[in-house]
């Protein structure tokens, strides 16, 4: 492995992914646990907790509200709340850099805080839709101004003259990011706020809500919080990001002689739905020592397998909406043909995810077509007849694209070129060097 220069990564590796390892932690819950941890009254200690450059943008967003953070080690953090009424307004424009989960939930919160604020970010996440946070929002009496039709970042948030109310909704697309920023702003609002979805989305808003003592009612996919005057900080294990876990379980499928176990993944049953359809595709993959302390966790022991085409929509694409990038890696090397559908929301992702991978897969001599609503893809096979030496691809800034694409490395003679390698440091600082160690001849 090395660089040809500051752009590009050349990555070669031969071998098969042996041992055992841990990814770092869910960023999803990495996020949450510092936003709930930061109304919260008391220091909540996290532990697990992922420092990628999403979770810092939470992070700093925070401080900017004066909330103050110590890091006793590597992998810990101890957020000291201040209480839900006693953030102060920042003094600066909050800048979230690519995160899209800190924008969309930090609107839901910054709606019922007596503060003006003012959100920014990255190119990439300047061009992602926000009206579809900002118009419940609106509803439930926020005071919130966008770009573009009150679309695109910057955007500020007046909750000095917002007075909010508790409203009940069906959302109009199965989402956590939504889902998430209507329920914290219900932790503000009059009445009850009631959440409904044609399929369940991630739930960790609510199972962490629970977790620092805020009364939540489940039922299905319906979601009802109130207003609350306290939350209470708590201890906080953060299991291993199962979308981490993702790439390491494909390449280990896909490489002969590998055998790979990682530990302590989360397995939330909503975030599942790749490990279902790798089942579905023949996939050795077993779970072992399970336990649940609010969040689902096991280790996962992954074997080499023959994959089989398989189709991939609904519910099953929902649950596995994050390792899109993994799951058409798996499916490039898999017999047969894999259909993807219900996806359209991956163009609206870091990047247009089904465009992205439709190029990069088609760089590495895939026989892929592009759908509105995903991709459907011609596996290689067991003989890999097609695969294109001197690959380079181009994942758009997108950290899953590159970690995904990655994974051909091992198949190609010559390896593949990365560009812009670095945005894995969104999700999965030191994600190469993880690779390289688990890689074994």
């Amino acid at each position: 492995m090395n660089h040809l220069d500051k752009d590009i990564l050349h990555l070669q590796l031969t071998g098969s992914f042996k041992g055992e390892m841990t990814v770092p932690g869910d960023k999803s819950i990495s996020h949450r646990s510092v936003m709930l941890a930061s109304l919260a009254e008391g220091d909540t200690h996290i532990e697990g907790m992922l420092e990628g450059e999403d979770n810092l943008s939470t992070i700093g967003a925070f401080e900017a509200m004066g909330v103050a953070f110590a890091r006793p080690e590597e992998g810990k953090l101890i957020v000291r709340g201040k209480g839900i009424d006693a953030l102060s307004e920042p003094e600066d424009v909050i800048n979230a850099g690519n995160s899209g989960t800190t924008t969309r939930l930090l609107m839901g919160i910054l709606s019922g805080l007596p503060m003006y604020a003012v959100i920014t970010g990255d190119r990439s996440l300047r061009k992602r839709p926000m009206r579809r946070i900002i118009d419940p929002l609106t509803d439930m009496g926020a005071v919130i101004r966008a770009r573009y039709n009150n679309n695109n970042l910057p955007a500020t948030i007046d909750g000095k003259n917002s007075k909010l109310k508790g409203i009940t909704i069906k959302t109009p697309i199965p989402s956590a990011q939504l889902k998430s920023a209507i329920i914290l702003a219900g932790l503000f609002a009059d009445g009850e706020t009631v959440v409904e979805e044609s399929m369940k989305s991630r739930d960790h808003t609510e199972v962490m809500l629970k977790h620092f003592g805020v009364p939540v009612e489940v039922d299905g996919n319906k979601v009802k919080v109130s207003r609350v005057n306290k939350l209470t900080g708590c201890s906080i294990e953060v299991p291993g990001d199962i979308s981490s876990a993702a790439f390491f379980i494909v390449g280990a499928l896909i490489t002969e002689g590998s055998e790979l176990r990682i530990n302590n993944v989360g397995l939330n049953p909503t975030r599942t739905g790749i490990i279902d359809v790798l089942l579905k595709m023949g996939g050795d993959i077993k779970i072992e020592n399970t336990k649940e302390d609010g969040e689902m966790r096991g280790d996962i022991i992954v074997k080499h397998s023959t994959l089989k085409g398989v189709e991939v929509a609904g519910e099953d694409l929902l649950r596995s909406i994050d390792e899109f990038p993994a799951l058409c890696i798996a499916a490039a090397f898999a017999e047969g043909t894999t259909v993807i559908s219900d996806a359209e929301e991956l163009r609206v992702k870091e990047s247009d995810r089904i465009s992205v991978m439709y190029e990069c897969l088609k760089s590495l001599g895939t026989k892929v077509e592009e759908k509105n609503d995903g991709l459907i893809i011609e596996g290689l096979g067991s003989d890999k007849q097609g695969l294109r030496e001197g690959s380079s691809v181009d994942p758009q800034d997108d950290h899953r694209v590159a970690m995904a694409m990655s994974l051909a490395s091992l198949h190609l003679e010559h390896g593949v070129k990365i560009k812009d390698s670095s945005c894995v440091d969104v999700s999965f600082p030191g994600f190469f060097e993880t690779l390289k160690s688990v890689i074994k001849n």
